[in-house]
C-alpha cells in the first residue's frame, strides 16, 4: 500500500506531498474544473510526479450529472470522463473514480441498467490506457453507494471496482466493516477520512485516527483482502484548518505509517512461526 493525500496538480502541490513524506497523490478534478484543460497538462503533471517521486494513485470527478432526466447519457459528461481517463493513462495513474446519478421516474433496477451501460462504456474506453474504473461511495450525483447497488452492478461489470470511504457508509447508516469484508476484493482505491457523530448527528469530519472509525480493524480486513492500492488522506473538516489543519495531516500520516508494510520487507522462513 502507498500512503498519500488528495491535493492539486501544480508542481508546488506535488512538491508539498513529498515534503509531507507521502508517496502518492490523488486528484479530484470535479465538475467545476475543465477536464480538457487538465488533459492538456497531463504530460507536465507526469513530469512533476516523476521529479518528486510521487505516484498518482487516482484521479476522479465528483458532482457531475452524467445521466439526464430521461435516463440518457449526457454527451458532455461522457466526454469529460473520457478526457480524464485519457489523462490518467498519460500520467500513469491506475484508477479513475466516478459515479452515476439516479434518474427519478425510473425503478431502482432500471437505474442499475443505466449505470451498468455507463460503466461498461468507461471500462471499454479505459482498457488500452491501463486505467481501472471505480465507483465512489459518496452520494454526490451518485446512487452506486451501497451493497444493494454494488451486488447488481459489480456482478454485471466484473472489471470495475469501488473507491471506498468508511465515513460515507457511517453517514448512510451502513456497516462499513461488513461492506469492506464483502467487497474488499473489489476496492481499487481507499480514502482516509474520519468522522465523529454525537447523539446520532454528524459533528465533524475529523482527522482520520482522531475519530470513531475502527481503523485497526479496517486495516486488518484490507490486508486479508490483499488490498495494495493507495490510502488517500482526505482533509475535510471545517474545524481543522490553518496551522491546526496542517498538523492534523501530519497526525494522520503518522497514525497510519505503522500500518504500512514496506514493499522491501525482508523476512526468513521460520519453522516455529506462522
Amino acid at each position: 500500500m502507498k500512503l498519500g493525500i488528495i491535493n492539486g496538480w501544480s508542481e508546488g502541490c506535488i512538491e508539498y506531498v513529498r515534503s509531507k513524506g507521502l508517496d502518492a497523490v490523488e486528484f479530484c478534478v470535479n465538475y467545476n474544473y475543465d477536464s480538457a484543460d487538465f488533459l492538456s497538462k497531463a504530460a507536465d503533471i507526469k513530469g512533476y510526479a516523476e521529479k518528486y517521486n510521487v505516484s498518482v494513485g487516482a484521479i476522479g470527478r465528483w458532482g457531475m450529472q452524467r445521466i439526464d432526466d430521461n435516463g440518457e447519457i449526457i454527451p458532455e459528461a461522457l466526454e469529460n470522463d473520457k478526457n480524464l481517463i485519457t489523462a490518467a493513462g498519460i500520467i500513469g495513474c491506475p484508477v479513475y473514480n466516478c459515479g452515476v446519478n439516479y434518474t427519478e421516474g425510473k425503478t431502482f433496477y432500471e437505474n442499475c441498467e443505466i449505470a451498468i451501460n455507463y460503466f461498461r462504456t468507461l471500462v471499454e474506453f479505459a482498457k488500452d490506457k491501463n486505467v481501472k474504473i471505480a465507483s465512489y461511495n459518496c452520494r454526490w450525483e451518485n446512487f452506486v453507494v451501497e451493497p444493494e447497488a454494488w451486488r447488481v452492478i459489480l456482478s454485471a461489470v466484473p472489471e470495475m471496482g469501488l473507491k471506498y470511504d468508511p465515513s460515507h457508509s457511517i453517514g448512510n447508516g451502513g456497516n462499513y466493516l461488513k461492506e469492506i469484508l464483502e467487497f474488499g476484493d473489489r476496492i481499487f482505491h481507499f480514502h482516509l477520512k474520519g468522522t465523529v457523530e454525537i447523539g446520532g448527528e454528524h459533528y465533524d469530519d475529523a482527522p482520520a485516527g482522531m475519530d470513531q472509525t475502527d481503523w485497526k480493524t479496517v486495516m486488518d480486513i484490507l490486508y486479508t483482502k490483499d488490498y495494495n492500492g493507495m490510502l488517500s488522506i482526505e482533509p475535510h473538516s471545517s474545524f481543522w484548518t490553518g496551522k491546526k489543519g496542517q498538523w492534523a495531516i501530519d497526525f494522520t500520516a503518522n497514525y497510519f505509517r505503522p500500518y504500512i508494510m514496506p514493499e522491501n520487507y525482508a523476512y526468513s522462513e521460520n519453522p516455529y512461526m506462522p
